[in-house]
């Protein structure tokens, strides 16, 4: 199992609208993906590692896949849709990376 983790860093005065990544984006590309996506979580960032530090990401999502082919496949034929909503929840360019789940039960 693979996890696509999706990071928008903080940054002070950006703009990141959680209840419409929450109730459109994310459902948008769950949507597209269909099988390809397991599951997702999404992450809202609190705080720092110290008291009055700001998150490192203001936001996060997290799509689990069978495997890095099954994720591409399923992602390539919208991905100009997907990325096309960005701009519809923040002004943030968001970090990509896909890790090998090693533990874990969703």
């Amino acid at each position: 199992m693979i996890k696509v983790s999706v990071m928008y860093p903080h940054q002070a005065g950006a703009r990141f609208d959680h209840a419409y990544y929450r109730d459109r984006h994310m459902p948008l590309v769950q949507q597209k993906l269909g099988p390809a996506c397991l599951f997702y979580t999404i992450d809202k960032g609190l705080a720092g590692g110290a008291p009055n530090e700001p998150p490192t990401y203001v936001g996060m999502c997290h799509i689990y896949s069978t495997s890095v082919e099954a994720f591409q496949a399923g992602f390539a034929p919208h991905a100009s849709e997907i990325l096309a909503d960005i701009p519809n929840y923040t002004d943030l360019t968001p970090v990509l990376q896909i890790s090998e789940v090693v533990v874990g039960q969703p």
